[in-house]
């Protein structure tokens, strides 16, 4: 029972229909990890552990009852962007530090239907504006892999709860690579769907078309399980695609019988290689993990062709136009007005807005406002956001035109490893972590991180696939297929090991 953490969420599900444990001890085994050794890493703001153990003995009931979903029993975290209803949903954020929603999110809501039980909220960059985790108002996340250094971000909790083994897998949200990015950093496999395929109701906006929920596990197979069920149309978010969803563990398990007997499983697929993701700026031992990766990939059966992207500094200010700009206009309804943080007596309501937002907001969150009511502002608006807009268009235009000539792309999905906590780097330098991961979200693809690697301190490195839209099979299959040869997804952290 000690080693649970250490299982696939195939290995729980498969353990709690044949009763070798209940969800009940399953979940107590988390709750204990949580509890003993999350001091280390930060990873949680809220732990909800009445609320875990409550639907933990219903998922034991409908099991013995033969009730039981694909799902019912196994824990997971919710990235605390994400309105749970009678929890707390902070955003990480000093302005929503006591702010209880209501009602469930979409995603919320369809975990609780499939009997996955909440553990609780993880941390965050305060809206999920960041790259390092260290902008949430609760402290910096640590890396399980070396608490010094950061885990990523926006969603850097989620991918430090999974690394450390408080959960099997977590949502998270990925507006410019907050789901991919602290992947690589975790040494998880994290995925973004396609723009629409996952309903945003009930996921507090920071930039509402490029935000995306979305999961991470230890493998491909592990996030196919919550994607199955995070994956819908849902009639109260305007942005949800109503299309046909695939059951993508069993194409999984389709794709592994049918190449059961094939020593290259991948024969026919054409990989993608961008040279404008492999310049300058890509540091040497992340290059040489993801090329090896490639090469694995090639004895897989897969062909690697040369494509042509947008180069990634033009999607860099792209998107550091367009992202605040939207920010700008969701972040206004925090005015101290009707709910978040009110500053203590104000003299009139312009002292209220003024103070309730500048004491409320962190230093990152303002800035991203400022950048973006800028971009917005007369005589600026047509210069910088109109143009930013018609070049989003243009980056869009050049995916399409790569995948005439391959299946998905491969990239890095980070210019480097984790670095140090506290390594004052410029907001310009943080930004430059994203710069191989905003491209999907502004052309709205669905994309994936899987681990390839570690460098010289023994920190995982992540390689990324983009696939054409609502194709997220593909990159689950793929993925899979590598980490049927490999094992850099299994290596455990030291917290995990703990």
């Amino acid at each position: 029972m000690s080693e649970l953490h250490t299982f696939s969420v195939a290995q729980l599900a498969a353990g709690l229909k044949n009763k070798d444990f209940s969800s009940t001890e399953l979940t107590q085994h988390f709750l204990n990890r949580i509890a003993k050794h999350d001091k280390a890493t930060n990873s949680f703001i809220t732990v909800t552990p009445e609320q875990a153990l409550a639907q933990a003995a219903a998922a034991d009931k409908l099991l013995a009852e033969g009730k039981g979903a694909d799902l019912t029993g196994v824990p997971l975290a919710h990235k605390d962007i994400f309105c749970t209803q009678g929890v707390l949903t902070t955003c990480g954020s000093k302005m929503l530090e006591n702010f209880v929603a209501p009602y469930n999110a979409t995603i919320v809501e369809n975990c609780q239907n499939s009997g996955l039980v909440m553990l609780g909220k993880t941390s965050m960059d305060e809206f999920a504006m960041g790259s390092d985790n260290e902008s949430s108002y609760f402290g910096a996340v640590h890396n399980p892999w070396d608490i010094s250094r950061v885990p990523g971000g926006s969603s850097g909790g989620s991918a430090a709860a999974v690394a450390a083994g408080f959960a099997p897998f977590a949502t998270g949200s990925d507006t410019g690579g907050s789901i991919r990015q602290p992947a690589s950093f975790c040494g998880l496999t994290g995925i973004k769907p396609t723009y629409g395929r996952v309903s945003r109701y009930g996921m507090v906006a920071y930039a509402s078309s490029f935000d995306q929920a979305g999961s991470f596990g230890k493998t491909a197979e592990d996030c196919a399980y919550l994607l199955n069920v995070l994956s819908g149309h849902d009639s109260k978010d305007s942005t949800s695609a109503n299309k046909d969803v695939p059951d993508f563990v069993a194409s999984l398990s389709a794709k592994r019988q049918a190449n059961a007997s094939h020593d290259k499983p991948l024969q026919g697929l054409r990989i993608g290689i961008p040279t404008e993701y492999f310049a300058d700026g890509l540091n040497s031992e992340v290059k040489a993990s993801v090329e090896a990766a490639l090469k694995q990939y090639q004895a897989l059966g897969a062909s690697l062709v040369d494509v042509n992207l947008t180069k990634p500094e033009i999607t860099l200010a792209t998107y550091y136009l367009l992202a605040p700009a939207e920010a700008s206009s969701n972040l206004s309804r925090y005015d101290g007005v009707r709910y978040g943080y009110r500053c203590e007596s104000p003299k009139n309501l312009e002292d209220l807005y003024t103070r309730s937002r500048s004491e409320g907001f962190g230093a990152e969150v303002q800035r991203r406002i400022l950048m973006g009511t800028y971009a917005l502002s007369a005589g600026y608006f047509d210069a910088y956001y109109v143009k930013a807009q018609k070049v989003r268009r243009l980056i869009s235009q050049d995916f399409a035109k790569a995948f005439e000539s391959c299946d998905v792309i491969a990239t890095p999905t980070a210019p480097t490893t984790a670095y140090k906590i506290g390594a004052s780097l410029s907001p310009a330098e943080i930004y430059m972590g994203d710069v191989y991961t905003i491209g999907v979200n502004l052309a709205g693809l669905p994309s994936l991180s899987h681990p390839v690697g570690f460098d010289g301190d023994n920190l995982p490195v992540g390689l990324q696939l983009i696939a054409k839209a609502w194709d997220e099979e593909t990159l689950l299959q793929t993925a899979d297929a590598y980490q049927q040869v490999t094992d850099f997804h299994q290596q455990p952290s030291p917290i995990a090991k703990a």
